[in-house]
């Protein structure tokens, strides 16, 4: 049977009935909405969803906006929810579902990363962070780095090499790597900003069970493709309003600040504000795609749109500003649990926008996928495909 909006808008009044928002603890009303199907709809019955059309998500959040219930935090929780539970629920097994997505929609176990390494940044597919196999264990040794939050995080997503006597994209295998294992040790990366919300993360003889494999041996990049598109759809395909983020930053600062115009200035704000509303229409068709699919290469180029005009924007916030976009705050070291782009002055929007056309994919990579993938054009020379990752200079 389909679900409509009207059914779903008469679950989500009943159970705010029965479960007040004022009056439950936060933690068990959101377990409560996992269990009631009302977490991410498009989800199957019995882990958090019914099975319903993604594109009704937004009838039930406003329902539960509307009455003041407490969200997931998804700021915090965004790899979690954009990275690894999609993942899961493609590839996991029926126990692995049930053991992981529902604490990591209510925010009670936070996911990271562990995919880049210090020579496989762009080129993912070169890892060299070694599995290797122990009776029902794996035993995991290796480096990571760029790793978002791993800092804060009780499970993380971990690409591996398991057979190095095969080309480099068949000898990999994924797991679910738990943080607080004996081996795992994090270290900040602090960044032009003066934060470290990266680190750098030291797998030592990490011991992996194998029931925490998701997806079968030498099968990890297949399983990371599902992961990667998920990833650039959660950063570049979120739908802003009208001059929402930066954008409205911008043309607030223009409007009230007319001392600071000129003519060249007011060029490029127009031109950026047609590009942030062209950016913004481009994500909600994808979103609207995404409703009826699986995310695409199409994510890739949002992704690439979403860097390019962030730097361009805080570019210009700092030349409108003039001396005082060259002031800086707090160059405080500290490990923030999310990116704050609205909750500081410009000069931190600035340095902090530059890791935007890295993070997530470079933009050079992503135009490759771009030009191969959506384009159709022809791919560029690969000399190291057929050849065994052992064999591969370094």
């Amino acid at each position: 049977m389909t679900v409509t909006a009207e059914d779903l808008t008469r679950q989500a009044t009943e159970f705010l009935a029965s479960h007040d928002p004022a009056s439950t603890d936060r933690l068990e009303f959101l377990r409560a909405r996992f269990d009631a199907g009302l977490a991410w709809i498009h989800f199957p019955a019995g882990l958090g969803g019914q099975n319903a059309p993604r594109a009704l998500q937004s009838v039930v959040d406003i329902v539960f906006t509307e009455a003041g219930a407490p969200d997931n935090n998804p700021r915090r929780i965004g790899i979690g929810l954009g990275m690894a539970a999609p993942t899961i629920l493609a590839f996991g097994t029926p126990e692995q579902r049930e053991r992981f997505l529902r604490p990591l929609w209510t925010g009670e176990e936070v996911w990271c990363q562990l995919f880049s390494e210090p020579g496989a940044g762009s080129d993912l597919a070169a890892l060299g962070t070694r599995a290797v196999r122990d009776g029902d264990d794996w035993i995991v040794t290796g480096q990571k780095v760029w790793t978002s939050g791993a800092h804060e995080s009780q499970w993380a997503i971990l690409v591996t090499r398991t057979d190095p006597d095969v080309p480099k994209h068949q000898g990999m295998t994924y797991f679910l790597c738990d943080m607080t294992a004996p081996g795992v040790e994090v270290r900040p990366l602090r960044q032009i900003t003066g934060e470290a919300e990266f680190n750098e993360v030291f797998l030592t003889d990490v011991r992996i069970p194998d029931t925490q494999r998701l997806g079968a041996v030498g099968e990890g990049w297949k399983v990371a493709q599902t992961t990667l598109m998920n990833e650039r759809v959660a950063i570049g395909g979120y739908v802003q309003p009208r001059e929402g983020g930066l954008i409205g930053i911008v043309a607030k600062t223009w409007r009230e600040r007319p001392e600071l115009r000129t003519p060249e200035l007011r060029d490029r704000l127009v031109r950026h504000w047609v590009e942030a509303e062209t950016l913004r229409l481009a994500g909600t068709r994808l979103r609207q795609q995404l409703a009826v699919g699986a995310p695409g290469p199409e994510g890739s180029a949002m992704k690439v749109a979403f860097s390019e005009l962030n730097q361009a924007l805080t570019g210009l916030e700092v030349e409108l500003l003039g001396e005082e976009g060259l002031a800086y705050d707090d160059w405080t070291f500290r490990r923030p649990a999310i990116v704050d782009f609205t909750g500081r002055e410009a000069g931190y929007r600035y340095l902090r926008a530059k890791g935007n056309s890295i993070e997530g994919g470079t933009s050079e990579v992503l135009r490759n996928i771009i030009a191969e993938r959506v384009l159709g054009l022809p791919s560029e020379p690969r000399v190291d495909k057929d050849v065994a990752w052992k064999d591969l200079p370094r």
